[in-house]
């Protein structure tokens, strides 16, 4: 099954990244809560995935 907050992170991001700019800042917000919530509860290289789509998010906003 996996992590499950990790998932929701990714699932976040992936609406950030498809957007329209009226919901873009929203959408960022919400990837971001979902991101730190994820990062505690996750292995190091789930971590290292969480920061790679941090980076995605920097870009967006």
């Amino acid at each position: 099954m996996g992590n499950q907050l990790f998932q929701e992170a990714r699932r976040f991001v992936e609406m950030a990244n498809s957007a329209n700019p009226a919901e873009l800042d929203s959408a960022v917000a919400k990837a971001k809560n979902a991101l730190s919530s994820a990062y505690a509860n996750s292995t190091v290289a789930e971590q290292a995935q969480l920061q790679q789509m941090q980076q995605e998010l920097d870009q967006l906003s």
